[in-house]
């Protein structure tokens, strides 16, 4: 097991990856959502010039604002920064998508595109649509270092269920999800990742990662997990999980999990106040940042546990050894803004020391 960073996207703070590679963070995933952060690869950009070991890479791009030919070229221009430690997370779209109204694109688009990436990173032609015409592509003057596709760059297929747990595994050199901290749920990740690549036969690679987004925070003995302290650390990524069931529920029906339940129906009543028109920009504010003030009680010690690595020191490292003996690679951890620096340090020295 080993451990990454993921930071909001603040183009005038890419000390925060430094700090983190000095730490000893081997990844750094950095966020694509353009309604809210700055952009990704222009932070990329300027991290490559301040490290020199942690590897850089979207946490994750988005499908539906790029078309494919313009990540690929986006990442490999990154890679020709700093060859050999780049990366590329892929997903759907969520905050992305959906703070400009729109849900995450479809299953069929998003295999497509990755297809037509993978293609291009690894420097060979491939037929591509847009607008309804469909013809050859291919980079033109890699060799003269406008881009890098010679040193590989892994595309981690992000996917929270069955289907794009397969697609990881038929394309993908990683999986990237948002597990819950239990065992049997990577084990049978694993085994949806193992089944796409053996439906296409596929000899899944022995350097294929699953790695998963996370926030963790160091207890202090008695402390609540719930207190005013965590909910500053990672009360914002527990509350992101509450608008992403809200948009899910509000889509395709059904009931919020049970750690979600005693508070659902004020805190549906309190998003919907706000006019539907609007609405979409109300569910994901502060998304993963910090939190919003009247969203507070509903991070309960519940929905903290459902959604984080909490506990004492001796806790989280147990909890590590476990999702590590299940079979994932890499837990990385995305605490609000104020207190990613603090937070960062507190659990390297405490949990990463010790694992």
């Amino acid at each position: 097991m080993d451990f990454g960073v993921c930071v909001a996207t603040k183009i005038d703070d890419v000390e925060i990856i430094r700090h983190a590679e000095n730490l000893g963070y081997r990844d750094a995933w950095i966020p694509d959502s353009q309604m809210i952060w700055s952009d990704c690869y222009a932070y990329m950009a300027l991290a490559a010039k301040i490290t020199s070991s942690i590897r850089l890479g979207t946490g994750v791009a988005v499908t539906g604002t790029r078309i494919a030919p313009v990540t690929a070229h986006s990442i490999a221009t990154i890679n020709r920064l700093v060859p050999g430690r780049t990366f590329l997370g892929i997903g759907t779209g969520n905050t992305a998508q959906r703070l400009m109204g729109h849900r995450p694109v479809k299953f069929a688009e998003y295999a497509e595109y990755i297809r037509v990436l993978r293609a291009l990173l690894d420097g060979d032609e491939v037929e591509f649509e847009h607008d309804g015409r469909r013809v050859p592509i291919q980079f033109g003057m890699a060799d003269l270092g406008f881009i890098d596709v010679e040193h590989h760059i892994p595309i981690h297929v992000s996917g929270f269920y069955k289907r794009t747990h397969e697609l990881a595994g038929q394309y993908g050199d990683g999986l990237v999800c948002s597990v819950p901290p239990q065992h049997d749920f990577v084990t049978r990740t694993l085994a949806n990742v193992r089944r796409g690549a053996e439906s296409i036969g596929r000899q899944l690679p022995d350097d294929f990662r699953v790695s998963s987004l996370t926030a963790a925070v160091v207890l202090q003995p008695g402390e609540a997990a719930n207190s005013p302290r965590v909910v500053r650390e990672v009360g914002p990524f527990a509350i992101s999980s509450v608008h992403y069931i809200y948009d899910k529920i509000k889509e395709n029906g059904g009931e919020p999990p049970p750690h979600m339940r005693p508070f659902w129906k004020e805190y549906c009543a309190q998003v919907e106040k706000v006019p539907e028109s609007h609405r979409h920009m109300r569910v994901h504010g502060g998304h993963c940042t910090y939190m919003l003030p009247e969203e507070i009680p509903f991070v309960t010690e519940d929905l903290v546990r459902a959604t984080c690595l909490v506990g004492v020191a001796d806790e989280l490292v147990e909890q590590v050894r476990i999702l590590a003996d299940a079979g994932l690679d890499q837990l990385f951890l995305l605490p609000s803004v104020a207190m990613q620096y603090e937070n960062f340090t507190r659990f390297s020295d405490d949990v990463m020391a010790r694992i």
